[in-house]
């Protein structure tokens, strides 16, 4: 089953409970043994795996136990990129205008060059 927004959140824990199970069950482990290497009591991953609210402690030490920490990484990324946020970064770095140039002020204009007015100055 794919966990999606549609579910509810009990469908959801249900679905947790069942996966849990057949990894344990991959590993040939019984509930007591699995409890015991994660530090839980029997009753505590019986609910875990029946779908049922536990301590988010409890899931820490089985995924840890099963070796499936990591998946939380995958679940729960340290931050993610919404395209909108780099569309905004993006138009930020669009240059408005020029800067000045570091070297010095502009060059004098050379002599005989055109300037504006002059054109109005020969046929006066």
């Amino acid at each position: 089953m794919q966990l999606d927004v549609l579910l509810t959140d009990d469908a959801v824990l249900a679905e947790l409970g069942r996966r849990l199970e057949r990894h344990r069950l991959q590993r040939n482990w019984t509930q007591a043994e699995l409890a015991n290497e994660a530090g839980i009591g029997r009753a505590t991953l019986q609910r875990l795996e029946r779908g049922q609210s536990v301590q988010s402690i409890s899931l820490v030490k089985v995924l840890r136990t099963l070796g499936l920490l990591s998946a939380l990484d995958d679940a729960l990324p340290e931050s993610i990129e919404l395209p909108i946020v780099e569309l905004e970064r993006q138009q930020r770095r669009v240059r408005k205008r020029a800067r000045r140039s570091r070297r010095g002020p502009p060059a004098a204009p050379e002599a005989g060059a055109w300037r504006w007015g002059e054109e109005h100055e020969g046929n006066a």
